[in-house]
């Protein structure tokens, strides 16, 4: 693994490389979204984490379009991932499709089921939650996650992506994965901090070559705790301390952590001196004894709480 910023990857077992930090776009909107994804290409970031659900393909697409076109990075440098939404399982292909044309690009290194549930469609691209008459996310029993693996393994045929792969997926989940596909997930990507270290998930995909990606690798922070009045482990005086101590920001030393547990971290920031930090922590190591202290503080603390939106929780 080398040290320099924007080289450190991890291979998948697809054989594809992935870089360890990338730029998550969940909430990121507007017209300043394009000057912010030419700044992190800039800056060195080379992986974007997408989503059909985040509602902004369009916008990514056209701030990659015009990176590729005024020569900033060829599409060959960048590792782009979108996810397969929940109302979409049923159609996987022109999901996959739809994405590919909003983010204007001819494949895609990662496409991941975003989670492992089907719901009532609603329409390509629209991406709702909907929800029954009694308010709970309606549901769809009829399709079962091998038959939306299979549709995705076809995509890795078809060439419109490399590497396939999984989100918010259990160890139960997880296995039964590895059990019918062909074509093996090659990251879950789930959300894992401090507060929230999922330890026994962690080992067990990373011991089946699965490898895992931190989704809201510091907790989520103010968005969180506007969206589910979460708090975020960037106020622990313990990290604090830590950050003094290496003369870093309590954030760097989070996605840190996360490298050296052979994790990906993908934050996300609208702020461009954000951007800079969050990207700069490929040159210092946390020692045995600090990530030690880190693994003490975990509190078991999901953040991410879509059961406020869905009327039920699916981690009940």
């Amino acid at each position: 693994m080398q040290k320099k910023s924007g080289e450190m990857a991890i291979t998948l077992n697809s054989g594809f490389k992935m870089p360890v930090v990338g730029l998550g776009v969940w909430r990121m909107e507007g017209k300043d979204m394009k000057n912010l994804l030419i700044n992190a290409i800039k800056i060195g970031y080379r992986h974007f984490d997408c989503a059909a659900d985040y509602q902004n393909e369009a916008e990514v697409g056209e701030a990659l379009a015009e990176a590729f076109q005024t020569g900033l990075v060829k599409r060959e440098d960048l590792f782009i991932t979108t996810k397969l939404w929940n109302s979409d399982h049923g159609h996987v292909l022109e999901a996959c499709k739809d994405s590919l044309e909003k983010l204007r690009l001819d494949y895609l290194d990662l496409y991941l089921v975003h989670f492992p549930i089907a719901t009532r469609h609603t329409g390509i691209g629209t991406t709702s939650s909907a929800l029954g008459e009694d308010g709970v996310l309606d549901i769809d029993t009829t399709i079962s996650l091998e038959t939306t693996w299979h549709a995705m393994e076809n995509l890795v045929s078809l060439g419109l992506v490399r590497s396939i792969g999984i989100s918010n997926y259990d160890i139960f989940l997880t296995r039964d994965c590895l059990a019918y596909s062909k074509v093996k997930p090659v990251v879950n990507q789930i959300e894992t901090h401090p507060y929230f270290q999922r330890e026994s998930l962690v080992k067990f995909c990373q011991k089946h070559g699965i490898c895992v990606t931190a989704h809201t690798p510091l907790g989520g922070a103010a968005a969180n705790t506007e969206w589910f009045g979460t708090v975020s482990c960037l106020e622990d005086p313990a990290l604090k301390g830590l950050a003094e101590k290496y003369k870093k920001t309590v954030a760097q030393v989070v996605l840190r952590w996360g490298i050296q547990r052979n994790t990906v971290v993908i934050p996300k920031s609208s702020k461009l001196e954000r951007l800079q930090e969050n990207f700069n922590v490929l040159d210092f190591e946390l020692t045995k004894e600090d990530m030690d202290l880190v693994k003490s503080l975990d509190r078991n603390y999901r953040t991410n709480q879509p059961a406020k939106f869905w009327g039920i929780d699916l981690y009940a």
